[in-house]
Order: C-alpha cells, then sequence, then structure tokens
C-alpha cells in the first residue's frame, strides 16, 4: 500500500462525514475526539515528528471565513483564488461552492492534502491541493484566504507581511481568527462577526466569537 493510500485509509478509518456547524451546506470528515486523534496521529503511524492533524477539525476561523464566503458569492465567483493554510479544505470548498474558479489550497501537511482531496469529492466542488509553503509567493491570485493562521510568532510574523504584500498589489485578502495571540488588528478591519460552535478540548469554549477581517486600506501594509 502507498503512503498516500495510508494517509487516505487512515483520515477515513478516525473522522466520520459530518456537516460543519457554522456552514452546515459543507461536509467534511472531521474527529470526535481531538486527544484521541492525536494519540493515534503519532502511535498508529509511528511518526513522532509529524505535525498534528490540524485537517480533522473545523477550527473558528475557517467557520466564520466559509460563512462569509456562502453569504457573499460576489466576493470569489469566476475568480482565481488560494485558500493558504487550507488544513481540511474547509474555506476552499466554501469558495468553490460560490463559485470561485479555479481554487487552490495550500498547505505543508501531506495528510491535509489528502483530506483535502476527500473533502472536495464529499461536496461535489474541484480544487487544486498543493502541497507547498507559499509564503512569499505571488502568482496572480485574485483573492487569498487564511484562516486560523495566526497563532504562532514566527509563522504569523511571516504570514501578515506576505499578505500584506499581496494586498497592496491588488488581491483581495480575507482573513478568519477568531483574535488568536499574534492576529495582527492594528493592521486589520473586521469586516464581520460570528459566533462559532467549536471543540471545546481545542478552543477552550463551545462558542468562539470571530471575525472576519482585511487589511485596513489606511494602513501602510494595507
Amino acid at each position: 500500500m502507498t503512503a498516500e493510500l495510508d494517509r487516505t485509509a487512515f483520515i477515513r478509518a478516525h473522522t466520520r462525514l459530518l456537516p460543519v456547524p457554522h456552514a452546515p451546506g459543507i461536509r467534511l470528515h472531521l474527529a470526535d475526539e481531538a486527544t484521541e486523534l492525536w494519540q493515534k496521529t503519532e502511535e498508529e503511524l509511528g511518526a513522532l515528528g509529524l505535525p498534528p492533524p490540524f485537517w480533522a477539525f473545523a477550527w473558528a476561523g475557517g467557520q466564520a471565513l466559509a460563512r462569509y464566503l456562502i453569504d457573499n458569492p460576489g466576493l470569489v465567483a469566476g475568480r482565481r483564488v488560494l485558500d493558504f493554510a487550507s488544513g481540511s479544505g474547509l474555506v476552499a470548498i466554501a469558495a468553490a461552492m460560490a463559485g470561485a474558479a479555479p481554487v487552490e489550497a495550500s498547505d505543508i501537511d501531506p495528510f491535509s492534502v489528502e483530506a483535502m482531496k476527500l473533502n472536495a469529492a464529499a461536496n461535489g466542488v474541484a480544487l487544486r491541493p498543493r502541497l507547498v509553503d507559499l509564503i512569499d509567493a505571488d502568482e496572480g491570485w485574485d483573492v487569498v484566504l487564511a484562516a486560523d493562521v495566526f497563532y504562532e510568532r514566527d509563522l504569523a510574523g511571516r504570514t501578515a507581511a506576505w499578505l500584506a504584500r499581496l494586498s497592496r498589489r491588488g488581491a483581495r485578502v480575507w482573513i478568519g481568527d477568531p483574535g488568536r495571540s499574534y492576529l495582527p488588528q492594528d493592521r486589520l478591519e473586521r469586516i464581520a462577526t460570528y459566533h462559532v460552535p467549536v471543540t471545546r478540548a481545542l478552543e477552550d469554549a463551545s462558542i468562539k466569537t470571530t471575525g472576519v477581517w482585511r487589511f485596513n486600506s489606511a494602513s501602510p501594509d494595507g
């Protein structure tokens, strides 16, 4: 069995196809129990350095941004879209459902890329999953989406600088985030707020007040 098939089998074995709480028109392969899947990822695959399975959960920022795109399809319809650090592919799937084309979804975890493929098929949409770090790249996307990416200082700094450059050159950049530690709120404006159901074991709450953000046009980085 190839590594790709192993990853697909692992995802199917440890998740269920469930509706996303804040965007129930989308179904994802989601884990029922966060801690249990984290342990199985290490134990069953024997890879202690494997990234945590972010792809197995519908995080607050992704749910909010997906909802925003579904409610405002004109923002992405007919446009070339990148969903950065896509995880499960939730936001990319929402963009595709809203009429975006083509839709690319990037991540640096090979399990995430397999999860994207499974989730796109489950929702009947076409995505181009990409196993690559695209920070500092500019391939001419019309829209760049990023959800739940500001949780680590170094990554947040690099990501914010890159997204700001894309915004300056004319890309539409939208961010979904519940106010994580390194979200650069001083450079952003909140354009929507949602109260999102989440996994308490991961978020320390059952509901997270979550924003959709864009770079402030008055900011030197916007």
